[in-house]
C-alpha cells in the first residue's frame, strides 16, 4: 500500500514538473516576444532572432501542453533531460564566449533557444502512443 502511495506521488510531481516546464516556455516565449528589441540589444543578437526564439517557445511550450494525456511520462522526462542537458551546454559555452570577450555568446544561447524547441516538440510528437493494451495506468501522464 505505501509502495503504490509512494508511485502515485511520484506521478504526480512528474506530471506538475511537465507542466512547470510547458508553462515556463510559453512564458519565456512571450518575454522573448514581447521584449524582444531590448532583449536583443542586450543579448547581442537581431530583433527577428528573438521573435523567432519565442515562436519557437510558444510552440513548443503548447505541443507540450497538448499531448499532456497522450504521451507516456518516461518520454516527457527523456526529452526534456536531453533539452534541460543541451541548455547547460549551451549556456556555459555563451558564457565562455561572453567571457573571452567575443560577441557570439548571445547567438549561441538564444540560437538554442530558438532551435531546440522545434527538435523537442518535433520529437514528441514523433513519439509513439502508449499501446493501449500494454500501457499501465501508471506510465500515461494525467493531470
Amino acid at each position: 500500500m505505501e509502495q503504490a502511495q509512494t508511485a502515485a506521488s511520484a506521478g504526480k510531481s512528474q506530471v506538475a514538473g511537465i507542466v512547470a516546464d510547458g508553462a515556463f516556455k510559453l512564458a519565456f516565449a512571450a518575454a522573448c516576444a514581447i521584449g524582444a528589441a531590448p532583449l536583443g540589444e542586450l543579448l547581442g543578437v537581431p530583433c527577428w532572432l528573438m521573435i523567432a526564439s519565442g515562436a519557437a517557445l510558444l510552440i513548443c511550450g503548447a505541443m507540450e501542453l497538448g499531448y499532456l494525456r497522450s504521451r507516456t511520462r518516461r518520454t516527457y522526462l527523456r526529452l526534456m533531460i536531453a533539452y534541460d542537458s543541451c541548455w547547460v551546454l549551451a549556456t556555459l559555452v555563451a558564457l565562455l564566449l561572453a567571457w573571452l570577450g567575443s560577441s557570439a555568446g548571445g547567438e549561441v544561447w538564444i540560437g538554442y533557444q530558438t532551435a531546440a524547441p522545434v527538435v523537442f516538440a518535433v520529437c514528441l510528437a514523433a513519439a509513439a502512443r502508449p499501446d493501449r493494451a500494454t500501457a499501465s495506468s501508471d506510465r500515461k501522464v494525467s493531470p
